[in-house]
């Protein structure tokens, strides 16, 4: 089970990282596109404004739709760790009852084992008091 769970493990943090750099990426082009006006010199910065907005926002699309994709990965990965840390408290919680009642259960007899051990040693210090009484008569 380890040796599985350590190559799923591996393999998503492959899946992040190339995510994340794709995510990194989108994100200077999306920087270089938008500072890209106040580098070139121009009649107008209205006009490379408004030449520039449907790319900025195709950029920004990409970088919107990167990031989906990686929080998606990474919020569906937390809600399965979750699940899995709700089950194992589930069962610990379980077992934790179980060696509760096992440990009741083992006092309960140690409890019975005294008093029996009790009754025997009082039966025969009773006969070593007889025989000691018959001996001296």
């Amino acid at each position: 089970m380890t040796a599985i769970r350590s190559e799923k493990v591996e393999s998503t943090e492959v899946d992040d990282l190339a995510a994340v750099s794709e995510v990194e990426a989108g994100i200077r082009d999306f920087v270089r596109n938008d500072v890209a006006y106040l580098r070139r010199p121009g009649p107008s910065i209205l006009s490379s404004e408004t030449a520039l907005e449907p790319n900025t926002d195709a950029t920004v699309n990409n970088v919107n739709s990167l990031i989906q994709r990686v929080a998606g990965t990474s919020l569906s990965e937390i809600e399965n760790l979750i699940g899995e840390l709700e089950a194992l408290r589930d069962l610990l919680h379980s077992e934790g009852q179980r060696v509760q009642r096992e440990i009741s259960g083992y006092a309960q007899l140690s409890q019975a084992a005294m008093k029996s051990t009790r009754m025997i040693a009082d039966n025969v210090s009773q006969w070593k008091r007889t025989a000691d009484g018959l001996r001296n008569s």
